[in-house]
Formats: C-alpha cells, structure tokens, sequence
C-alpha cells in the first residue's frame, strides 16, 4: 500500500510565524530552497522526509503534530455538517473539504459555526419557540456546544492547568485524600458530610463545604479537589477562560466547572506518575482506579487526556453515552470522531454494554476510512443512593488504534490478523458509506437509492 503524502501547509506556516523567522531563514534552517518551502506551505507539495527531519533536530519539533490536530477533526465535522439534506445537491467533494482544512482552517470553522447557528434556527422554528423573539435568542452556538468544542480542539488537554495539578498533587505525603482534607482547613474550609443526594454544595458566607456521605469516596475526593480548584486555582481558571474568548457568560460559567473538573482529575491523577502506572500496568483500568483512588470512568477519561507535547500516552478515544444513545461526553485524540449531529453508530459496543452490567466488552472494528480500532465498552451505573432513588445509567467506551493494541492488557487474545474480527462501524448513518449495513437508519446522503416496489430486502431500498 502506497504511503500516504503528508500535506501540513497551515502546520508548518504557523510553527515558523511563532519562531519569528522569515520563509527565507526558515528554509535555511530546513535546508530547501525557498521556493521549495513556499509550495510545502501553500499545499502544493508535500512535506519532504528531509524537512521533518530538520523539524525535529533544529527545534525540537514534535513531528506527529504535522499529521494530527485539527485538520482531520476539521474534515470529519465538515462531512458530517454536508450531510445535512440542505446539502444534499451540492455537497463538495472530500478532497475539497481537506484542502479547506489545512490552507483555511479559520473558514471551516466560520462555515460550522454558522452551520450549527442554521441548525439552532431552524429547530427553534420547527417548535415555535417563543424566545426567538427575545434579545437573548440570537443565532449563535449554544454554551454547551462552545464549552464542547473549546476541549475538543485543545486536545483535551490543558498544560497549565494539568501542570498546577501535577505540582498540587506533588506536595501530598500521605494520600491525595489526606492532603486536599488539610489544605481546605488551612484555608479556613469547615468539610462536612450530609446524608443528600446533592454531591457537593459549599456556602461561602460560612465557609462551608458540604459532601454526599451516599457518594463513594472516589466522588468525594474528586468533587474536595474541584472545590479547591475553584478557590484556590481562580485565577488561573479565569486567565484560560480570557483565553478562551467564549461568547456568553454562561458559556464561560460552564467551562469554568469543567476547568476545575479537570484539576481534579490531574491532581487525583497527576500526569507523569499516571502515565507511568499506566504503561506498568498495560492501561489495565480497574488496577489503575486501585492505584488512585479513581473510579474507572475517571481513570477512563484521564487516560483520554495524556496528550503533553514531548510525552504523549497513547492517543484514546473516550465517549459517553446514555441509554437513548446520545453523548453526553466525548473526546478522540485518534482519527475516530463522533457524531456531532445525531446518535452513534448502533454496531457500536458501547450501547451493548447495558446488557451486561460490570463487564468489560471489547471490540475490533474498522471504520470505512479503514483505520481499525480496538474498543473497551463497560456500564458506569451511578445509584441515587437509597431505595426508590433513580438510577443514573450510561456507559462508556475507550478504545485506540490496533497499532497500539501491544500496549493494553485487554487485546492479548484478540485476533488481530483476522480481518474478519474487525466489526464494521461508522460515525453516523447520514454520512456512512457502507452499503449492506442490516442497522442503518436513513439513507447516506452521497450515494443514489434504487427502490424497487416488487423486492423487499433487509432495507426498503438498494444503496448503489
């Protein structure tokens, strides 16, 4: 198979522009002619061997961002956004919307905003919401989706954050538990424990922090950190945020919460001793939630986030979802990326993992793009903590490429030869170009349907 050209115009204009070189030093220091670098920066050659080698040895280059990042995110929502039947006669092809991705990453964001802006438009249309009328019910992203997106192109991972977690995590000597316990009374922080169904409530007149005693004790340190993050960590939550430039208030309200949320997770689980606990153990999840103290939809998504330039894990992906199918949380450092509109592939086994409650199902599957995935699906049950108390139900699935399978106590008996132990998934019906899958929903967009009114298969239709 013939390897794949890597084209990294927009990647290798920026690393230049934040050195501060001019195209004619930088091809200097890369050792090709300008001309040269002017088309790898333009996109009409491909980045050479010879320039990633100089990338790396020059400056330190993490070549792998070249071929990562946003650009295959990028495409991914475009398709998914095309699909909409507003498109439906005028969808560009897929080589189009990769250029789009590397040389104009700026437009492909303004099209998805103002697409996601349609979309919210026309939903308030179809149930006559009366706020369309109101000053407040403009069209723009709503803060859910802002705050969403705003992790999903970091990565998932915040530096300076995951830093001051990792040096907070550092001063504990005799637990993590121990040590958020005796700052928050350093600090003044009266702790107490309440027989609730609220997990956390902290009344800044009395300086009182207030746990769920039905919460279980990896809850409870989880929800003492992110109390502390949110007084302790307050400036540098809002220098991010200012960062951020989010569009409402209520769309920085809610990343705040999930700013402190990630705190918490890098202090109960600081990066480096994380990371190397988890090679040791082969990313085996419930030694790891053993080891600190984390549930295992933390250790989960913690393992989702390693992505700390010059010492990556592996890339995972993490979702979650609940019994209807829908995401209720999402991350991919690898090439997978999830419906942003609508559910999730059905053949997925992350929706089979409800019917086995406190069991791991692991899954081969290929998406149509060919790349094969190996995936870890369990039930992540919370019980409201009393009789009669609901259930909250959901279920979670992290999985990565099978060229990192070596690495994860959970493929040692897979069959990774066999391409007929790789299930066929997809991101989402609309966009899926399988034609003989015996789940899909609706039609793909891209390709003609044959209906034939004396023949009736598995589908009411024939996808050519």
């Amino acid at each position: 198979m013939a390897t794949q050209k890597l084209y990294a115009g927009a990647k290798l204009r920026e690393t230049r522009q934040r050195l501060g070189l001019t195209q004619k030093d930088f091809a200097a220091k890369l050792g090709v002619s300008l001309p040269y670098l002017n088309q790898m920066e333009n996109n009409n050659r491909p980045v050479s061997t010879t320039v990633v080698l100089a990338l790396a040895q020059e400056f330190g280059f993490d070549v792998t961002e070249l071929s990562t990042g946003d650009s295959e995110r990028l495409v991914s929502d475009m398709r998914e956004a095309m699909a909409d039947p507003i498109f439906a006669e005028a969808s560009p092809p897929l080589a189009d919307l990769r250029l789009t991705a590397s040389n104009a990453p700026a437009l492909a964001r303004a099209f998805l905003d103002l697409h996601r802006a349609y979309r919210q438009t026309h939903e308030r249309l179809a149930s006559l919401d009366e706020a369309l009328g109101r000053e407040d019910a403009q069209m723009r992203p709503s803060p859910w989706d802002e705050v969403r997106d705003f992790f999903h192109y970091c990565d998932n991972y915040l530096d300076a954050v995951d830093r001051a977690a990792e040096h907070f995590a550092g001063q504990a000597r005799d637990g993590i538990r121990n040590h958020v316990t005796k700052t928050l009374e350093a600090i003044g922080i009266t702790l107490k424990f309440a027989d609730t169904h609220v997990l956390r409530r902290y009344d800044a007149a009395t300086q009182t922090l207030t746990l769920s005693s039905r919460a279980a004790p990896e809850t409870q340190s989880f929800q003492m950190l992110l109390q502390l993050a949110l007084l302790r960590q307050d400036a540098l939550l809002e220098a991010t945020l200012d960062l951020a430039r989010f569009q409402s208030e209520e769309a920085r309200a809610i990343a705040k919460i999930g700013l402190a949320n990630y705190f918490a997770g890098a202090a109960l689980m600081p990066y480096t001793a994380f990371q190397q606990a988890a090679q040791q153990t082969r990313h085996d999840l419930e030694r790891l939630a053993y080891l600190f103290g984390a549930s295992i939809e933390q250790v989960a998504h913690r393992l989702s986030t390693l992505q700390r330039p010059g010492a990556k894990g592996v890339p995972f992906f993490f979702v979650r979802v609940d019994q209807a199918g829908t995401i209720t949380k999402r991350h991919s450092a690898t090439r997978l990326q999830f419906a942003r509109f609508g559910g999730a592939c059905p053949l997925w086994n992350v929706h089979q993992a409800f019917e086995t409650p406190v069991r791991f199902l692991r899954q081969l599957a290929e998406t149509p793009d060919g790349v094969r995935y190996i995936s870890l699906a369990r039930d992540v049950s919370k019980p409201g903590g009393s009789f009669g108390a609901r259930t909250r139900r959901f279920a979670i699935a992290l999985g990565c490429e099978v060229r990192h399978a070596d690495q994860l106590v959970y493929a040692d008996d897979l069959d990774l030869s066999n391409p007929q132990a790789f299930e066929p998934i997809g991101i989402s019906c609309r966009i899926c170009e399988r034609t003989d899958c015996h789940q899909r929903s609706v039609p793909p967009l891209e390709r003609r349907l044959t209906i034939d009114t004396d023949e009736r298969g598995v589908l009411p239709y024939r996808v050519g």
